[in-house]
């Protein structure tokens, strides 16, 4: 992850049906989660997606963004609370 994170110092989670081998989910669910804040997070989503996604063959990847500037929405607690940090 740091080729793809570069120097955001951020600490990533795989998190969402990849985490589970028995079960065979299509796409990886990744939550950056960066201790500062982040001017274009949404870019930023995008350009860690397709970075994560050329080195996985073309493999779907959701990303999503934590940052003390942006919300905290249900899905990066659910994501916290069940995912594997890596």
């Amino acid at each position: 992850m740091k080729d793809v994170a570069g120097d955001i110092d951020a600490s990533v989670v795989l998190f969402g049906s990849r985490i589970d081998d028995n079960k065979r989910g299509g796409d990886v669910d990744l939550l950056i989660d960066v201790p500062r804040e982040i001017e274009r997070p949404a870019r930023l989503a995008a350009e860690i997606s397709a970075q994560v996604s050329r080195m996985m063959a073309g493999r779907s990847i959701d990303v999503i963004i934590l940052a003390p500037n942006l919300e905290v929405l249900p899905i990066h607690r659910h994501a916290k609370s069940t995912g594997i940090q890596l």
